[in-house]
Order: C-alpha cells, then structure tokens, then sequence
C-alpha cells in the first residue's frame, strides 16, 4: 500500500512550506503512508464517488463520479489537496510520533468519583469516544472541504399568519 504523493514530493512541499523533518523521524516512505491513512480513514467516508478500483484498491483516490466545484474529477486523478493534505498529515506524525492513530475506548468513563473528602467531576464529550478522540487538523480539514461531501440541505416550509 503506497501513501499519496511520492518522497520528492513530500521533500519538495516541506521546502515550500518552510517545514523539516526533525532528526529521527521515519523514513518519507513511511510518514506518508501514515499520513495517506488518517486522511482515507478520517476522510475517505465524506469523498464524493467511489474508489475506481473499488474493494480492491489500497487508497480511497482515485475515484469514479468524484467532483469538486461541480466540476467531474477524471476517474484517474488524484486531487493535488489530498496529496497535500496527506503531506501535513505526514509532517503531523513526523513531528508528533502516534498523534494521528489514537487509542480509546468506548467504555463508560466516571462521572463524578469521590474518594475521602476528595471530590472530582469528569465532563463527558458531546459524541462517541471514537469521535472524541479523533485528532483533527485544521489545515488538512481546510485542504479537503472542497472534495467532501457535507450533510444534506435542511428544507423547510414556513407559514406566515397576521
């Protein structure tokens, strides 16, 4: 399974972008696959279309009946903002190692614990501890608004009376 993007690719938007890699990190091969990962798992979901290859292909690009702007995206293409955004990805595990595959569970977590006179209250999130727990990079989300699929238009009928 290949990540996006290729090594001189990654190098080339890191220069760009003003980015390095810190001393240690994986090798560029790796970083992207990482990076290509938590952008089909976080993402893959809300693309428009489905994978040209279907269950056989390895990444969610390219895809067939995918469009950005209203516009078709030929079934061979992979967009330049998913490359990049699995590019910041990459860069997002290089500098932070396991921030983008975090572990949770969806036990019930306590409320309210009270041990001797010490008493601690824990909020719960609004959604699942999937949800909660899913890393969220705003510049990656930014990148793939236009390719997403967003939730459908809410109509509705109002009815005025004087």
């Amino acid at each position: 399974m290949a990540g996006y993007g290729d090594d001189s690719g990654f190098i080339a938007w890191l220069a760009t972008n003003g980015y390095s890699l810190p001393e240690g990190a994986p090798a560029e091969a790796v970083l992207r696959q990482r990076g290509s990962a938590y952008v089909d798992a976080v993402y893959g979901p809300r693309f428009p279309g489905v994978p040209t290859a279907g269950l056989a292909q390895d990444r969610a690009w390219p895809r067939t009946g995918a469009t950005a702007y209203g516009a078709a995206i030929a079934d061979d293409l992979i967009p330049t903002p998913v490359v990049d955004a699995s590019y910041f990805a990459a860069y997002q595990e290089a500098t932070s190692p396991g921030s983008l595959s975090v572990i949770t569970s969806t036990a019930a977590a306590v409320r309210r614990e009270k041990v001797g006179a010490l008493e601690v209250e824990y909020f719960q999130g609004q959604d699942s501890a999937l949800t909660n727990a899913t890393p969220m990079i705003l510049a990656v989300d930014g990148l793939l608004a236009p390719l997403l699929l967003g939730e459908a238009p809410k109509v509705g009928l109002g009815l005025w009376s004087l």
